[in-house]
């Protein structure tokens, strides 16, 4: 049965980074339900992988760390709220060392992103994509803001792998 609640436990951050990720490319924005929820299942989650608490004071520091660049970056302009929160909420997860491995994910999928979406929006390609759904529409808008989340979200899923939870579980 403990094996059943780890993993439902673990399972919870990429669930709630996935859903962060479509919500934002389809409407632009992260409900705070979701940094929420990935904060206050943290800690079951790392108690239930049996993580040392120096590990879980890493992890909130790496945490607090995330929140501070994610603030730095909403407050230039570059990132929306809910992305810096997610930043932050996701940095708690990953922890020491994986948070390099994570921010350079994050940054290398933002430039893949924008790259995409400057393509999808310039005048040769976006007459030709179709304007439904609605959501995609707003996506191809020219100027239209970069849902950050999804980058996030991909640098966060690809460095979970080395992250604290999952190495005292040994997967």
């Amino acid at each position: 049965m403990l094996h059943l609640l780890q993993y439902l436990l673990i399972l919870a951050f990429p669930a709630l980074v996935a859903v962060a990720a479509l919500r934002d490319l389809t409407s632009f924005t992260i409900p705070n339900w979701i940094s929420l929820a990935l904060i206050c299942a943290f800690v079951p989650a790392a108690i239930a992988a049996g993580v040392p608490w120096t590990q879980v004071g890493l992890c909130a520091a790496v945490g607090v760390v995330g929140l501070v660049i994610g603030m730095g970056l909403f407050a230039a302009g570059w990132v929306g709220g809910g992305d810096a929160k997610l930043l932050a909420a996701a940095s708690l997860w990953i922890g020491w060392p994986a948070c390099v491995t994570y921010l350079v994910y994050t940054a290398l999928a933002g430039g893949g992103l924008a790259c995409l979406l400057l393509g999808l929006r310039s005048a040769w390609v976006r007459p030709a994509l179709p304007k439904r759904p609605g959501w995609f529409a707003r996506l191809i808008e020219p100027g239209a803001a970069v849902p950050y989340g999804v980058a996030i979200a991909i640098g966060a899923l690809a460095a979970f792998p080395a992250s604290p939870i999952l190495r005292a579980l040994g997967v």
